[in-house]
């Protein structure tokens, strides 16, 4: 699996974590003092890098937390249909079919860069 541990107090804004088994790309990040009996809380909100859902997370700082491995890829449009493209990763020679994201305008030979976690995958 493509992911390793680290402590809630490294990640940062525009970083991905692991919320909810769903690799997440962190939006907003704070932290509470520490109180009479703990150590300090962080707050992590996300959005999921696939799917879209807003998510949060509450952990002690020194927490240990998943964070994706996220791998940006380019790739090459073969052919569009539908709101789908077909998709030729530049480095494997590999094709398969992505969806097309809503404000995104693309025509074959195109060549785009696209997120790849555990066989899952968007164009950005």
């Amino acid at each position: 699996m493509p992911k390793e541990q680290k402590q809630v107090r490294e990640l940062q804004e525009g970083s991905y974590v692991m919320m909810d088994d769903s690799p997440c790309k962190i939006n907003a990040y704070s932290t509470a003092k520490p109180g009479k009996h703990g150590s300090a809380k962080a707050r992590i909100e996300g959005r999921g890098v696939f799917d879209g859902k807003k998510r949060s997370l509450s952990q002690p700082v020194d927490a240990k937390v998943w964070v994706p491995i996220i791998e940006r890829k380019q790739g090459q449009v073969v052919s569009v249909t539908d709101g789908d493209a077909q998709i030729m990763d530049l480095e494997t020679y590999q094709t398969f079919t992505m969806r097309i994201p809503e404000d995104e305008d693309l025509n074959p030979d195109d060549e785009i860069e696209y997120l790849d976690y555990e066989g899952q995958r968007k164009i950005i």
